[in-house]
Formats: structure tokens, sequence, C-alpha cells
């Protein structure tokens, strides 16, 4: 391969970077301008998914409560026990949960994805 060549290669890998760069930007820029534009409806949105999850987490802990009592009835143990119980399957679902979700969200990424991705985040976050 000739130096002509080599430099005409890296030239056309530049272009394409500054492209890519180029629409990254724009992709942030309208990001930012969404989020100017829209925040009230934004923060409703944050607002109403807040309201639900800790509906959520009562729904859950009326539930556990009314599983302890089922399990204290049944097999006719004490509270410590039935707590002792209901803590193990809570880790165990909790495990299962973390070991599914770090096997979806690993994955190989590519150095530009993770890049445009951290990129993102700063502009999002207004950090340099």
């Amino acid at each position: 391969m000739t130096n002509s060549e080599r430099k005409k290669r890296i030239g056309a890998a530049a272009r394409v970077t500054a492209l890519a760069s180029s629409v990254m930007d724009l992709h942030v820029r309208i990001a930012l301008q969404e989020m100017d534009k829209e925040k009230r409806r934004l923060i409703s949105g944050l607002i109403f998914i807040a309201t639900g999850g800790i509906l959520m987490l009562f729904a859950l802990l009326g539930s556990e409560l009314i599983l302890g009592y089922w399990l204290r009835d049944f097999f006719e143990i004490d509270n410590k026990s039935t707590i002792s119980i209901l803590v193990f399957i809570n880790l165990a679902l909790a495990g299962v949960s973390l070991r599914i979700g770090g096997y979806l969200a690993k994955g190989p990424y590519l150095p530009e994805t993770l890049e445009g991705i951290a990129k993102t985040t700063k502009a999002v976050l207004g950090k340099n």
C-alpha cells in the first residue's frame, strides 16, 4: 500500500467520524430542545411514575403481610420463622432478578456506542 492510499483511507475514516460526530451533536441538540420544550410534561410523567412506584411498594408490602399470615397459619410457625422465610424468598427473587438484569445489560458494546452514550449523558446533564 502506497503512502497516498493510506492518506486516502485515513481521510475517509476522518470524514466518516466527523459525520457521525455531527449527527450525534444534532441528536443531542434536538434532545435538549425536546427536554426544554416538554419539561412540564416530563415532570408530570415522572411524578406519576414515582407515585405508581410508591403505591406498588405499598401493594407489595400488603401482599407480603398477607403471605406472612398465611405461612404462619398454614405451617403453624412463630413470627420469627415466618419473617425469616419471607426474607429468604425476597433475597432469592432479588438475586435472580439481578442476575437476569446483569446478563441482559452486559454485552459487547462498541467503543463508539459507549462514547456516544457518555457524550449524550454529559450533554443532557449539562456537563462539559
